[in-house]
This record gives structure tokens, sequence and C-alpha cells, in this order.
């Protein structure tokens, strides 16, 4: 496609969302516009490897982020945009930047969307942020032949710094392959119930005993909690989301909640196990055909099963 006007795009708030638009983003892209992204500082390295036109950092205060975002949108002519988030106050920030944007209607929103449109309902989060992407397409781009759903996969690019940094801290740790990069730690709550597998103590010391590598790399605001979560894991340096992705993709298996790291490992191509008990795989589980999903809304898996899992992703001569 030849190259069109950039596009400006409000990011989810949240690093699963953020992954799981990665689909909506490409087809942008494919349909020649360079992205211009705001969103939340962690994304600035997550998605360095889309090679971005540019990014808008936004913070919590209206205020800031408005002078950012205007300063962004002075462009010489009208620029567009797509509001992935549902907040008024994301919809609001481009209208009042000058950015004509789409996105789905709802919560009062619709005065300040160019383009409003409804939210289908009984969709996967994946196919929720495509499906608003290819719909705006077709209002610009009348006849634009576009995929009518997402691919298989997620397919984050990594830059060769987030392969070398991953691999710089797995080296200093004393880690060598194959390893199990743990991450037990789900935060908030889902309809009033922990969104964190309660066994994965349990686990870390059953492949410890098996002599399993295991790694934890927890944000510094986790590191209490994982340690004690996962106490006979080796704990690593905090990593920027980059650097992360790329130590999930190198992981023999990555065992995780139904939060952001599924989403990540996911849009890595890691070899996963995503475990589930309060949240419903149909609507928010990893977008992989390869990954492993274990348990269901009501229901958290067993530790013989989990175990079982992994040992079906290591290689057997690491146990």
């Amino acid at each position: 496609m030849p190259e069109a006007d950039p596009v400006h795009v409000r990011l989810p708030n949240w690093v699963g969302d953020a992954c799981m638009c990665l689909p909506a983003l490409e087809l942008l892209r494919h349909a020649g516009h360079p992205l211009v992204l705001h969103g939340r500082p962690w994304a600035r390295e997550l998605l360095e490897g889309l090679s971005p036109a540019g990014f808008v950092s936004l913070g919590k205060a209206f205020g800031p982020n408005l002078t950012a975002t205007r300063q962004a949108a002075v462009t010489g002519g009208k620029p567009r945009g797509v509001v992935f988030p549902n907040s008024l106050s994301s919809a609001a920030l481009f209208r009042l930047a000058g950015i004509r944007a789409a996105g789905y209607r709802g919560d009062g929103r619709a005065p300040f969307l160019s383009w409003a449109l409804t939210k289908p309902e009984g969709l996967h989060e994946v196919e929720v942020f495509h499906h608003l992407a290819r719909e705006t397409l077709q209002r610009w781009h009348p006849g634009i032949d576009l995929p009518a759903s997402p691919g298989p996969r997620l397919e984050l690019p990594l830059t060769p710094a987030h392969r070398d940094m991953a691999a710089r801290v797995l080296a200093d740790a004393g880690i060598g392959r194959p390893f199990v990069l743990l991450a037990p730690v789900a935060t908030g709550l889902h309809h009033g119930q922990p969104k964190a597998w309660p066994l994965f103590a349990d686990l870390s010391r059953a492949l410890a005993a098996q002599g399993v590598a295991c790694v934890v790399c927890p944000p510094p605001h986790e590191m209490e909690a994982t340690r004690q979560a996962a106490p006979a894991a080796t704990v690593l340096p905090p990593l920027g989301l980059g650097a992360f992705a790329a130590l999930t993709a190198s992981a023999a298996a990555v065992v995780c909640n139904d939060s952001g790291t599924s989403h990540v490992a996911a849009a890595a191509g890691a070899r996963q196990i995503t475990l589930f008990g309060v949240t419903r795989r149909e609507r928010t589980g990893p977008w992989s055909p390869d990954a492993i999903c274990l348990g269901a809304e009501g229901h958290w898996p067993a530790l013989p099963d989990v175990l079982d899992a992994v040992r079906h992703l290591v290689p057997p001569s690491s146990t």
C-alpha cells in the first residue's frame, strides 16, 4: 500500500489489551498509515519493534496529556485517529487536541468521536479491536481490501536490543536453557475473586525438586509478592516489557495466570501455559494456537495437571 497520512492511536491502558490490539495496529499499517502511538510509558519499549512514527507518553493527569497530544497533533492538516480504550476521557482527549477519531460509542463518547461505531458483542477482545480498525479503514478508504478477521497470532516484533537484554540477565543469573518462567502474581480482583492461581509456591518447589530451573521476573512493585508466591524460583531483575517479551520467547515454558503476562507471552510466540479460575478464555484468553490453557471460570486446575503440562513442554533431559 502507498504511504498514507499518519494515524494517531490511543493505546489501551493495560498491558494485555495493548498486546491484544496488535492485529488492529498491523491492519492500520497494512493500509499504509504510519502510527503515532499515544499510551502509558511502558508501551514505548513494548511496541518499539513496530517502528512507530512517534510516541506520546501519557500519564494519569488529563491536562498534561492534552498538552502533549496537541503538540503531537500539529501536522498542518486534519489529523485522524483511533481510540481503543472505552473511556470518555480518551475520546475527549483526542477531540480537544484536534484529532478526528474513530472509536466505539458508549459512556457518552459519541459527541467526541468523528466515527462512532457500535461495539460488537460475543467476540474475543482481539477481534473487538480488529473490528474497530477494519470498520474505520473501510470508512476512510471505501473499497479497500482488508482481512475480515485477525490472524491466529499476535506477532509482536522484538528488537535485537530486547533479545540481548533478556540473554544478559539470564547469563548474569547463571541460568542456562531450558528454563521455566513463572508469573505468579495477578493484581486486582475479578468479580471479587483473586485472579492468581493459589498453587504457584507448590509448583516452584516441585519443579526445583525435579532439577528444573525456574525464574521469575516481576516489576519492582510486585517483587515481594512474587518472592512469596514462588519461593523456589530465581529472581531476575525487572525488565522493560520488550525485553520481558523476549525473555518469555526464550523460555521452555511460561506458566502464568490469565493476566498481562499471558498476552505478552502470546504476542512473543512463547510456549505458554495459562491458568484460569475466575475468567473466561473465550473473551480474554491468550490469542495463540499453541497456548495450553488449563482450568475454567470457577475451577482452578490441579497441581498435577500443571506439572504434566510443564513436562510436555520442557525437554526430558532437563528433568
